[in-house]
């Protein structure tokens, strides 16, 4: 079973078999964290909250002030619309209209399907305005195997670079993971390691699919989050160390994303959608 929510349209539980296969929240519960949400138009954080675009200064809300950044994007306390409501799935929409620091007008739609082989999450963009408009995408679930904390937990991430970052979290170079403590190309146990990292170079199937691999021996639980290597090519993920303390390391945050952080400053990823011009990309859960 899936729960989607109108505040944000994000995910806020997911049951397979009776076991959690999400760290979600309860009902009347403020998500925190950023469980589930979804990070549109763009993913994760924008320097200082100012970037140029085609020639045009822009200054965002500073929605991170501790670090003087704006993080994840201008949707995720919105409120969204559920449409194509049926018992496998539900897609949910919004409209983001033009407004300080992102004066650009996107409908925006995510649709949840849900059926025995597990979750899949299509998000969806269209530029509807008469001028090109800076974009990315990207989502923030929490995957749980059962056991907390997720130390001993073992993952699995087809990843061969990481990017290093600074203590605001905006990238700094790309180091590649060979020999490194970032390197989860095999499955191999998180340990004490905290993560808050972007990684990229992702390694994708023959079905070009990306897939992270959370898995415990003491539940004999897996959890895989897949995405579209062409839609997702980077990967944040976060160890949860610097949230609440109830909160902290009892699930793995496993966030597809378009482009890296600092993009809208950066441009590395960076999608312009021309007017009415559209964007779309899946990503699913699978629990075994």
């Amino acid at each position: 079973m899936v729960t989607a929510v109108e505040v944000g349209g994000g995910l806020r539980t997911y049951t397979a078999g009776g076991a959690e296969v999400l760290d979600g929240y309860a009902a009347g519960e403020s998500c925190g964290g950023g469980r589930g949400q979804f990070l549109l138009p763009w993913p994760n954080r924008i320097q200082d909250g100012t970037y140029r675009f085609r020639g045009t200064d822009h200054r965002l809300p500073l929605t991170e002030p501790e670090r003087g950044n704006a993080i994840h994007g201008l949707t995720r306390w919105s409120s969204w619309s559920a449409a194509d409501h049926t018992p496998a799935g539900v897609t949910m929409r919004l409209r983001l209209f033009p407004q300080p620091g992102y004066p650009f007008m996107l409908d925006l739609e995510t649709g949840y399907a849900l059926d025995e082989a597990g979750l899949t999450v299509r998000m969806a963009a269209t530029n509807l305005g008469d001028e090109p408009c800076p974009f990315g995408a990207g989502a923030h679930p929490y995957l749980t195997a059962g056991e907390s904390p997720i130390d001993g937990c073992s993952v699995c991430i087809p990843a061969a670079a990481r990017l290093t970052a600074d203590d605001r979290g905006i990238p700094t170079g790309r180091d590649p993971v060979a020999r490194t403590p970032w390197d989860f190309r095999e499955p191999r146990a998180i340990g004490d390691l905290q993560l808050d990292t972007a990684f990229t170079e992702l390694a994708a199937t023959a079905d070009g699919v990306v897939r992270v691999e959370l898995a415990s021996a003491a539940t004999g639980r897996t959890v895989t989050l897949w995405a579209e290597a062409a839609a997702f090519p980077y990967l944040m993920v976060f160890s949860g160390d610097t949230l609440a303390p109830d909160r902290r390391r009892r699930g793995l945050a496993v966030e597809p994303m378009s482009c890296p952080p600092n993009a809208f400053r950066s441009g590395e990823g960076l999608i312009a959608l021309d007017p009415g011009q559209s964007w779309s990309g899946s990503w699913g859960i699978t629990p075994a």
